[in-house]
């Protein structure tokens, strides 16, 4: 399935696709034929309620693709610092709550499906005081390639990003937020932070092209060979 494939019943849905990443990506969809359905919290949808997530996709029906982008405040710092409760409360809704989407939409994706999770460059590089978004993007590396497995010929990828300009920064002052960007990209081999649009040209491109499936696509600046 590519570009030339969407129609006007074609259905993709963007979970998280209110702020950030997902906002680019379901933009991005909107100009395409056929109807986007962006849900996070922000309309009702609750990613760590097994039973909210299965209700939303039981009144949806069949769909075509799903883009999972929506992400959780992991607490951060050493092992011996965290609360494991938030820990798990973390995992309860990057993981587990991407799994039960990917579970409820697969009962009902029509042929030439996708399935794009998101995790996150930190799935790969050992940092200290991240072991929670560590564990959390990995996991769901592993998973999707035997979803993939699983569900073939439905196709199931990961997109991992690095670094990107997001409201996920919003709260810190412009000033200090644009500091800390520069100062990363610095430190990148691209020599550049990434944004929204750079990101959802990657799910795009696992979602278009049909030999794609089982991959986790790093977008990240080169973030794992810096």
């Amino acid at each position: 399935m590519n570009s030339h494939s969407f129609h006007n019943e074609t259905v993709s849905v963007v979970i998280g696709g209110h702020t950030g990443i997902g906002y680019a990506v379901a933009q991005a969809l909107s100009e395409r034929p056929g109807r986007v359905d962006v849900v996070s919290r922000k309309n009702g949808l609750d990613l760590a309620v097994a039973s909210s997530v299965a209700a939303y996709f039981e009144r949806l029906g069949p769909l075509d693709h799903l883009i999972i982008t929506a992400g959780s405040a992991a607490p951060g710092g050493n092992l011996t610092e965290i609360d494991v409760d938030a820990a798990k409360a973390a995992f309860d809704i990057k993981f587990w709550g991407s799994i039960t989407a990917a579970r409820e939409a697969a009962k009902r994706l029509r042929p030439g499906g996708t399935i794009t999770l998101t995790s996150g460059f930190l799935s790969r590089r050992a940092t200290s005081g991240t072991y929670v978004k560590t564990a959390m993007n990995a996991a769901l590396e592993a998973v999707a390639k035997v979803l993939a497995k699983e569900l073939a010929p439905l196709r199931v990828n990961v997109i991992s990003p690095g670094l990107t300009d997001t409201e996920a920064y919003a709260k810190m002052p412009e000033e200090a937020r644009l500091a800390m960007l520069v100062r990363a990209a610095q430190n990148l081999p691209a020599m550049r932070y990434g944004r929204a649009e750079d990101l959802a040209r990657g799910y795009l491109f696992v979602i278009d092209n049909p030999f794609v499936t089982g991959t986790v696509i790093d977008i990240d600046g080169g973030a794992l060979i810096g």
